[in-house]
């Protein structure tokens, strides 16, 4: 059985997206899959068992990338061709089954739209996947446990908290009577400068704090957030995958809808600015706010 699945451009619906994954490769346990998703979220995939192939969809003007992408699988007669794009594809290629996500404004969790495109109850919960080398990275990055995690930065400007409250989160956490007494720090973040100018202020007033900006590759970074303790981050594809990592996940939300995009794994939550849901600053984020989310989801009660 061999099945097409299309997915996201960005590294945060791709996350999300590999719940499907999840629930096709325990349903169809004989198929063989080829993948094609943008060309920053291929590693979400990169470790994803029984991939045949991993085809990165680069954007190009006048659509042009689906008539790339059209000329790789057209030659192969799918068993089931999932298009979460909403696109046309689908519908050109021989298959035995399709399901087409649905476009257009919807009400709830992104979750619960994929989800929709199989008839999936209850929505599968988003998972991750390295191998055993990105696993001894992580353990040779961060050796032992107890590690706070912080992603401080995101793909816009306006998501992002500001760098001294990450600071003064952290300190509070990781002090004698902190929720974190004695924890060790690490700073992640994507690739290119955007990225490190934002993490550069945390990192700067955190200088024991262990730099993996831009360092490692998307099954490395599952593997390390895997061994969090806790991550706080705001809302990004790194945010995503630490919840489907399996690390206890703060993520913070202002400016975009936690209803639609809030984090989703074992033990994870969204902690919201003060303000009108999806249209409040960051700046309206407390460091009190963010203290007492991480408390509660650090509570032994807490622990499903």
């Amino acid at each position: 059985m061999r099945i097409l699945f299309v997915s996201s451009t960005r590294i945060g619906d791709a996350v999300l997206s590999t719940g499907l994954l999840d629930h096709l490769l325990r349903a169809y346990p004989e198929a063989r899959f080829t993948v094609a998703c943008g060309v920053v979220a291929e590693g979400v995939f990169a470790r994803m068992p029984r991939l045949e192939r991993l085809i990165p969809v680069e954007k190009k003007r006048w659509s042009l990338h689906w008539l790339g992408l059209w000329r790789q699988v057209a030659a192969t007669h799918w068993d089931l061709v999932v298009d979460l794009r909403g696109s046309a594809l689908a519908w050109t290629l021989l298959a035995r089954r399709r399901a087409v996500m649905r476009g257009g404004r919807r009400e709830g969790h992104r979750l619960l739209h994929l989800a929709a495109t199989l008839g999936v109850q209850p929505a599968p919960r988003p998972v991750a996947w390295w191998d055993g080398a990105d696993a001894a990275r992580a353990e040779a990055l961060l050796p032992g446990a107890n590690w706070l995690l912080l992603g401080p930065t995101a793909n816009w400007s306006t998501k992002t908290w500001p760098a001294e409250r990450f600071v003064a989160v952290a300190e509070a956490l990781t002090a004698p009577d902190g929720a974190l007494a004695g924890a060790r720090i690490a700073i992640l973040g994507g690739p290119g400068a955007g990225e490190r100018a934002a993490a550069a202020p945390v990192l700067a007033a955190l200088p024991g704090a262990v730099d993996l900006v831009g360092q490692l590759t998307l099954p490395e970074a599952a593997a390390v957030l895997s061994r969090a303790a806790l991550f706080i981050g705001n809302d990004s594809g790194l945010m995503h995958l630490a919840a489907a990592a399996g690390a206890p996940t703060l993520g913070l939300f202002g400016p975009t809808p936690a209803s639609e995009y809030a984090p989703v794994g074992a033990r994870a939550r969204a902690v919201l600015a003060k303000g009108p849901p999806g249209a409040a600053p960051m700046q309206r984020l407390s460091v009190a706010q963010v203290l007492h989310a991480a408390g509660a989801l650090l509570a032994p009660e807490a622990v499903p």
